[in-house]
């Protein structure tokens, strides 16, 4: 396998902010980006700056207990046993999103499994890799999809679950719904060993049917099973009641830790940046379990200092006593979830994507009045895995990565315009360099006669410009008709790096690739993150 290094650039919708904050060891002295999160992502700035856990013991041996539900192996066993011990963590997060949700998931997990290497190398305190899963969210509309390829076209099978409220998706139960989606899956997959994975994780065992959460959680443990990855599951009550300190804090400063996010969210847009995370006027950071029907419900808090959830008032001494009794019943939004996770975990380092980064130049005003420090935060693997065939054909059409960012349509043109006899793009080339000299000279005249005069020229112009750029076209078009393999190259690059208009990485099942190239593929990709690429990697299998 070979790799290949791109600026981050070449994806769509990268935002400012996130490029800013991977060129951070560019910029010279004390800039907003490196104030807002504190270490480098690259060069090992990073290492060193941990806090210890308050109870590193009650830590364990809940992770112990979840390690046996979840299957784990030695390895993982180990790693808690090293938690146990004082070993640091370098954790990393995803939604329990079915059937282990897009190859980002993958690429989270095996770049925290790099860095934590790498951290133990550098400083001989041994770190561990950590996947703590987001099962309290509540839009299971989000969690209960997966895509794969076929030959032609992107196939995505939904699991069909219904519950009455937003209640938290790791607690959804998989029914018999899923059995008929497995199917297709296995199909998709080709009957491949992982679809036997997934069949183990997501059906009955023992006449119990799954949660989310478990069906996820076991999925994660096979797949990291040899990297030792300790998956983690923090919805529970005790894991609830170690991180009680921030929800109170939380609760108990609410108005003036409110005030610090509107602060930062202006100085985000007056840098010209985006908050990534709305902070209105009343909001928190804290969520509500309903204890009747399980709902999770925003609470949102007055300017009388009374709180709101569910069409229900709570006084912030009820709130603190539902923390004392059923904590599990209070739980972080996405700027508070991560202060949470490291007043639970001795966290050295979070592995986040691009949106979740952008979230941390928010979150660290919360990091900073709440624990007083902000945890280092690293960009995770970024990829385009080219299949063999797919590599060949982009080969031998000279197609970059870059230029497969598109649709299928403009690339298919662009090869056909390739295809062109020299002669004929010579004359193309050489009438439109005379278009573009003649029409500059023409319009320049006449705008110095009369104003209005050129900007018909102007107009005139664009208007033999356009037919210009028709008559490529049809050339083009022309090509591709003789060739029509072209088109179909062109089909077939775009379906697997750019499907639907999207990286391939936040579209395409993980265990897609899995299926196809076996477990061998995780010790590989833990590798290229080891190299630490600052863009786009593209990972020739």
């Amino acid at each position: 396998m070979s790799v290949e290094c791109y600026p981050m650039t070449i994806l769509p919708h990268v935002s400012q902010l996130y490029r800013d904050y991977l060129a951070m060891a560019e910029s010279a002295g004390e800039s907003s980006v490196r104030k807002w999160y504190g270490a480098e992502p690259f060069a090992g700035g990073w290492i060193g700056k941990v806090a210890p856990v308050q109870d590193s013991g009650t830590l364990a041996d809940i992770l112990e207990r979840q390690a046996v539900e979840f299957g784990a192996g030695d390895a993982a066993k180990a790693n808690i046993t090293k938690l146990r011990a004082g070993a640091r963590a370098v954790v990393t997060g995803q939604q329990v999103v079915l059937f282990g949700g897009p190859l980002l998931t993958i690429l989270k997990a095996a770049t925290t499994v790099a860095r934590a290497k790498e951290a133990t190398k550098a400083t001989g305190v041994e770190h561990v890799p950590v996947f703590w899963m987001a099962t309290e969210d509540h839009d299971l509309e989000e969690v209960s999809h997966v895509s794969f390829l076929t030959k032609t076209s992107v196939e995505t099978l939904k699991a069909g679950l219904k519950v009455a409220h937003a209640v938290p998706v790791g607690g959804v139960v998989v029914g018999s719904e899923l059995e008929a989606v497995l199917e297709q899956a296995s199909e998709l997959l080709e009957f491949a060993p992982v679809s036997e994975w997934l069949r183990e994780c997501y059906l009955p065992a023992d006449g119990e049917r799954p949660t989310l959460a478990l069906a996820f959680g076991r999925l994660i443990a096979k797949i990291f099973a040899e990297q030792g990855l300790v998956v983690m599951d923090a919805s529970s009550r005790e894991f609830h009641a170690l991180g009680a300190s921030t929800l109170r804090y939380a609760v108990e400063h609410a108005a003036e830790l409110q005030d610090a996010l509107v602060a930062r969210s202006k100085d985000l847009v007056d840098r010209g940046y985006h908050a990534q995370v709305l902070v209105a006027e009343g909001g928190s950071m804290l969520f509500l379990l309903d204890e009747v029907s399980g709902e999770r419900v925003a609470l949102r808090r007055g300017p009388d200092g009374v709180w709101k959830a569910g069409g229900r008032s709570y006084s912030t001494e009820e709130l603190i006593a539902i923390l004392e009794t059923t904590p599990e019943r209070l739980s972080p939004n996405a700027l508070l979830r991560p202060v949470f996770q490291d007043t639970v975990l001795p966290t050295a380092a979070y592995v986040g994507g691009p949106a979740e980064i952008a979230y941390f130049a928010q979150s660290a005003v919360l990091y900073e009045a709440i624990l007083g420090r902000i945890t280092p935060v690293l960009p995770r693997l970024s990829a385009t895995l080219l299949e063999p065939a797919i590599a060949a054909v982009m080969d031998k059409d000279e197609v970059q990565l870059p230029d497969a960012m598109t649709t299928a349509e403009a690339l298919a043109q662009r090869l056909g315009a390739r295809a062109m006899p020299i002669e004929a793009k010579r004359k193309l080339a050489a009438v439109g360099n005379a278009v573009e000299t003649e029409l500059g000279a023409l319009t320049e005249y006449l705008a110095g006669m009369d104003e209005s005069l050129g900007r018909a020229a102007e107009v005139s112009g664009s208007k033999m410009r356009y037919q210009m750029n028709r008559l490529r076209r049809m050339a083009a078009t022309f090509e591709l008709q003789k060739e029509a393999s072209l088109k179909k190259h062109a089909e077939a690059i775009v379906l697997h790096v750019f499907p639907g208009g999207h990286p391939q990485e936040r579209v395409v099942a993980g265990v897609w690739f899995m299926a196809r190239y076996g477990d061998g593929l995780v010790e590989r990709l833990v590798e290229v993150a080891g190299n630490q690429c600052p863009g786009h990697v593209v990972v020739r299998l």
